[in-house]
């Protein structure tokens, strides 16, 4: 829940009503944007493999926003015809898909010698193909209403580099290469694409990370300008405005939010 001695969160125009289909939707920065979007009186589709965590997300977003339209899609994102399916589904129940929110994903921090085929086709199935699977059946259907909006989160690590993430980099970059490819290419359809770049956000894959001693949380505050982690909901923030219409003319824009960590060539 938002801090009630933070400050308000802002209001988005052109939202209320709108389909939103979330994918990684059972934990994390997904789980933060449905908070997000319902807040507005958006109606969610939530797609993830966890069933029973989708399942919670779903019940939390009611509690907390009483009279909420929530579907839950059980489907992985590496099947295109289960995407597809997923998409038909939300289509069908709703009426409509208005903006699509690609959360799904994995890390992959390994050093690159000791990376097997298996673990590379891992991360660019998900991180990648996952991504390109759902904004094709989106904008299937965004193309023949004449209008939609998508936001991949790709990562900071799709815009700059670092060792031992090879495969996580590569697949990042992709998202954020494929946003702006869709972007050209959808426009006169009056479809948005753009790409959400995180820094280090303070998630259960990033904790879980830090537990095995993949990452050490004291240097990443230490190097951040902004000297802490980023949350899930200041990123659910950022989601909001590319998906509003507040941002109706940014499209094929890759937007870094992560606390100036690219900014700072200083170690």
């Amino acid at each position: 829940m938002p801090d009630s001695n933070a400050s308000p969160l802002a209001a988005y125009p052109g939202l209320c009503g709108k389909v939103v289909v979330c994918t990684g939707a059972a934990q994390g920065i997904g789980r933060a944007m449905l908070d997000a979007f319902a807040r507005h009186g958006c109606r969610l589709v939530l797609l993830d493999m966890d069933a029973e965590g989708m399942d919670a997300a779903a019940m939390q977003v009611r509690e907390r926003h009483p009279g909420v339209q929530a579907l839950c899609l059980r489907a992985s994102v590496r099947d295109d015809a289960a995407v597809e399916q997923a998409y038909a589904a939300a289509r069908a129940h709703f009426g409509r898909v208005d903006i699509t929110l690609n959360n799904a994903g994995i890390s992959m921090n390994k050093p690159t010698l000791e990376l097997s085929g298996e673990e590379w086709r891992r991360a660019i199935d998900i991180d990648l193909s996952g991504v390109f699977y759902c904004c094709q059946a989106a904008g299937r259907i965004m193309v023949a209403q004449g209008a939609g909006v998508i936001v991949n989160t790709a990562s900071m690590y799709g815009v700059v580099a670092a060792p031992e993430r090879a495969a996580y980099c590569a697949a990042k970059a992709g998202v954020v290469a494929l946003s702006k490819s869709l972007a050209v290419e959808w426009g006169r359809h009056g479809i948005r694409v753009n790409a959400l770049c995180p820094g280090y956000i303070r998630t259960a894959l990033v904790d879980d990370l830090i537990a095995r001693g993949a990452l050490d949380a004291g240097r990443i505050e230490a190097r951040a300008p902004m000297g802490r982690l980023g949350t899930p909901a200041e990123m659910a923030e950022v989601a909001l405005f590319l998906a509003s219409d507040a941002a109706r003319y940014t499209t094929g824009h890759a937007m870094l939010s992560d606390g100036g960590w690219t900014a700072n060539g200083y170690l």
